[in-house]
């Protein structure tokens, strides 16, 4: 009876109820995230040093990096276009095959600057994926459970993070290179798998099929010219547009850390490669007990003083990384913990907050258009991060210490969307 009673209690967790209530694409969606998730985080802390270990250079890192943001504006803009001519389910499928599964077997064999560029450039394609698979995981959602969905893919993907000590047993064993050569033809083929199961689980949205009809025959140049009508609407929307600053910030600590932490921690403070692997899951741990434990008793408290604490306490983690001896790893795993209670409070927030302030009808166009923004805000900042590492270290996370100060001013500055107030 005590078993039965703590299964029927944690049916009634708001987290589950929000499965319950959102079946089909959703919860499709979430369900085979993992698929992406475990073969990433196995990965992602070795990414890095599988270049630099083959002899690409920090400003080539950081060049990389430039180059493929402006290629990912290009995809941006036509992500709208094409994910409302060729429909949600198609384009994500396109977009992970394209994106993922061929940009993993181009990873897999590269060992110089052009073959990685190509890689990186591969897998641009993922920002078609981006906007089409936003579309199709939200559309026939209920609005009141899209911060309850944005915490699912978090968890989905924190879940895969656990299996990332495998990748550290594996380099220890092997060294860097041939793990990672083996582990992108492993994510190569868990995509394809991915492709499949949404080509035999999903559905199109209804918005979908809306829009499928209503740009039958209709010129994608056209569709393209269309956006000089929208870009003035988004830019009249001052709570979008300010949504769309702290995404472009967001974006820019992404690939900031994730090209450069590793780097700092190892060749600045002297960390052993195979902490790269700890500390993601440290991050996870702490995430899932925050969303799972915490994040649902913050439902009626307005967007913005989340989000405002998570980004201080985003600026006061950078500040700690920085001023942290060499060798003192217990300073590193407080920026971790930091960090992840951070992304908790930040992140789901502002994928809500951009979705609950755009018409519904236009939701693919407007999404590309903010990734293609943001993406051409982001993309010299790449580049300047790989020279200021190639200087100092510490230099990169500077930056983002002043970024995370402008984005809490941003946040300061917006009102609480009508959707919050409705549920306080």
């Amino acid at each position: 009876m005590h078993l039965m009673a703590k299964v029927r209690q944690l049916r009634q967790h708001p987290l589950i109820q929000v499965l319950y209530r959102n079946g089909g694409n959703p919860r499709t969606l979430v369900f085979i995230e993992p698929l992406w998730g475990i073969p990433y985080n196995l990965i992602a802390p070795f990414a890095t040093l599988y270049m630099y270990t083959q002899g690409i250079t920090d400003v080539q890192i950081g060049a990389i990096l430039s180059i493929t943001m402006v290629i990912q504006v290009f995809f941006a803009f036509f992500a709208g276009i094409l994910t409302d001519k060729l429909g949600r389910k198609f384009t994500t499928m396109m977009g992970d095959f394209f994106g993922w599964t061929l940009a993993c077997l181009v990873w897999s064999v590269s060992n110089n600057f052009w073959l990685f560029l190509l890689a990186a450039v591969l897998n641009c394609f993922e920002q078609i994926n981006q906007t089409a698979w936003y579309c199709l995981l939200i559309e026939d959602a209920e609005p009141k459970d899209l911060v309850g969905l944005y915490t699912w893919t978090s968890i989905g993907g924190l879940v895969a993070i656990f299996f990332a000590p495998l990748s550290g047993l594996f380099i220890t064993e092997h060294s860097v290179v041939p793990v990672l050569r083996v582990l992108y033809l492993v994510f190569a083929c868990t995509m394809a798998l991915k492709c499949f199961i949404t080509y035999k689980f999903c559905q199109e949205t209804r918005q979908g099929k809306i829009r499928r009809r209503e740009t039958r025959g209709v010129s994608p140049f056209h569709m393209l010219a269309e956006y000089r009508e929208l870009i003035p609407v988004l830019l009249k929307n001052r709570q979008v547009m300010s949504a769309v600053a702290v995404s472009a910030i967001l974006y820019i600590v992404t690939q900031v850390t994730n090209n450069f932490f590793g780097l700092y921690v190892t060749q600045r403070l002297g960390l052993s490669d195979e902490f790269l692997a700890v500390f993601p899951i440290l991050n996870a741990a702490v995430m899932l007990v925050f969303l799972v434990g915490v994040q649902h008793r913050l439902e009626r408290v307005k967007f913005r003083i989340p989000m405002w604490t998570g980004l201080a306490l985003y600026a006061a983690a950078m500040v700690l990384l920085i001023c942290t001896p060499a060798g003192n790893l217990p300073c590193v795993c407080v920026y971790v913990v930091a960090t992840a209670i951070a992304s908790g409070l930040v992140t789901p927030r502002k994928d809500a907050l951009i979705q609950l302030n755009i018409d519904p009808r236009d939701r693919a166009r407007i999404n590309a258009l903010i990734i293609a923004a943001t993406v051409i805000v982001s993309s010299p900042f790449g580049y300047l991060a790989g020279l200021l590492s190639s200087i100092d270290r510490r230099l990169p996370f500077g930056f983002l210490f002043a970024l995370f100060l402008l984005a809490m001013l941003i946040i300061a500055r917006m009102r609480d969307p009508q959707f919050a107030e409705e549920e306080a």
